[in-house]
């Protein structure tokens, strides 16, 4: 076999990979035997027909074809290997040269991953942030328990705040109805401050059984930007009001919320709780500073379009996954914001490419500093997400993927990447 390499554009190379007539024979012999198992040849068994006698019924050139697929298929990742090329997506083959007693030539264009000449990484001072948990902060999460094991009462009266309603919305801008501005029996807690400015003080007073109509203007940054600024009419029929009565905050209420005999126990849970996510937070803060800092001393090749669109397509279906989560479809979701899929792509770009240089840097750091992440890691990591995941069926066949165990073993050796960053910054 030999192989011939020329560069091109955007961190790409074209390989000329030539098989010898004598290297192409066990792909022919193979060929042979494959397609004569299903030709019905009299005087011969299937599978056992000479080649000169299945040319004659099915072409030459048809064996010759099936044997240049087998030969690419077996000597093309040889030819990567013996010329020590990373690549990246899926390679563009094309057969340049093929014919009886000839050698096989065949062109590949392949993407590479990119090389990365790194700056100073173990040099990076980038300062954890102390974290503090205020009693201010313990108390709302009190309050929002308290919330969750709140009675509800039927009540004859007009609204007030913290009463639990349900109302029947539309909602029109310019006297045209919304799309998604009709809500039937929707669930409001007054004064949570969930809706525009100006809608639940409007409610207040309002009794069961009551119609009112509330001109109000959305917010300049309202998230649906073809409603910002816009002057909007609320008609709203109010169909229950429900006083909410929270328990007192005590040991009873300790053990209601959880295992714990005394008040005390449960603020010190919420306390731990509250340290943890912030950081958790505070640990990802760290993570994007430092690979900025990385990502801006360091000096990539060009980046191959393949990466980067691989990577849209990623942050596209994040989104979405996003959005189908809070109950509304992709497509509504895009109408609502008069964008298309390749307009996000556009918007998303910069942080698409952003993200690949992440992974190639530290994919370069844990090359250069021998990080890797051993078959014993990664199968105690695998059982712990299947435990995770034991009620999911679904999830639990992905666990299983080769493809998630690559995505998994990426992660982990990421993550120890930071703590190797984090002990030498």
């Amino acid at each position: 076999m030999n192989v011939t390499v020329k560069q091109l554009p955007k961190s790409q190379v074209e390989l000329i990979i030539e098989i010898t007539s004598e290297e192409l024979k066990p792909y022919l012999d193979q060929a042979v035997s494959a397609i004569a198992k299903d030709a019905k040849i009299t005087g011969f068994r299937p599978g056992k027909v000479p080649f000169d006698v299945l040319a004659k019924q099915v072409g030459d050139m048809h064996i010759y074809q099936q044997a240049a697929e087998k030969a690419v298929t077996k000597t093309f990742p040889k030819a990567l290997a013996e010329q020590q090329l990373i690549t990246v997506g899926q390679p563009q083959i094309s057969i340049e040269k093929i014919a009886p007693h000839n050698p096989l030539i065949y062109k590949a264009i392949v993407a590479l991953l990119p090389k990365v000449k790194l700056g100073n990484y173990k040099g990076i001072r980038e300062e954890k942030k102390a974290i503090t948990i205020e009693q201010e902060e313990i108390d709302h999460t009190v309050g929002n328990l308290r919330k969750m094991f709140g009675k509800e009462k039927r009540v004859q009266r007009g609204i007030q705040k913290t009463d639990k309603v349900e109302i029947d919305m539309d909602t029109y801008v310019d006297k045209v109805p919304i799309d998604g501005g009709t809500s039937k029996n929707h669930k409001i807690v007054v004064g949570e401050g969930h809706f525009i400015p100006g809608f639940e003080e409007a409610l207040l007073d309002m009794i069961e059984g009551q119609s009112s109509e509330i001109k109000l203007t959305f917010p300049k940054e309202y998230h649906r930007k073809d409603l910002a600024g816009r002057p909007v009419i609320f008609k709203v029929k109010v169909n229950s009001v429900n006083e909410v009565e929270l328990p007192p905050v005590d040991d009873n209420f300790a053990k209601m919320v959880g295992r714990f005999e005394k008040l005390d126990e449960l603020h010190k849970q919420i306390e731990e709780n509250l340290k943890q996510e912030k950081n958790s937070k505070e640990h990802q803060r760290w993570e994007l500073a430092v690979i900025d800092k990385i990502i801006s001393q360091s000096t990539y090749d060009e980046i191959p379009d393949i990466l980067v669109d691989s990577e849209l397509d990623k942050m596209l279906h994040e989104l979405e996954s996003e959005v189908t989560d809070q109950g509304m479809k992709f497509e509504d979701y895009l109408t609502s914001i008069k964008k298309s899929k390749d307009d996000l792509k556009k918007e998303f770009r910069g942080r698409a490419e952003k993200r690949v240089k992440t992974a190639i840097a530290l994919r370069q750091i844990a090359k250069v500093e021998s990080i890797v992440v051993n078959d014993r890691e990664l199968v105690a990591e695998i059982e712990k997400e299947k435990t995770r995941h034991q009620s999911n069926p679904e999830i639990i066949q992905q666990i299983k993927t080769e493809e998630y165990r690559n995505y998994l073993k990426t992660v982990m050796r990421s993550r120890k990447v930071f703590e190797f960053l984090s002990k030498n910054n």
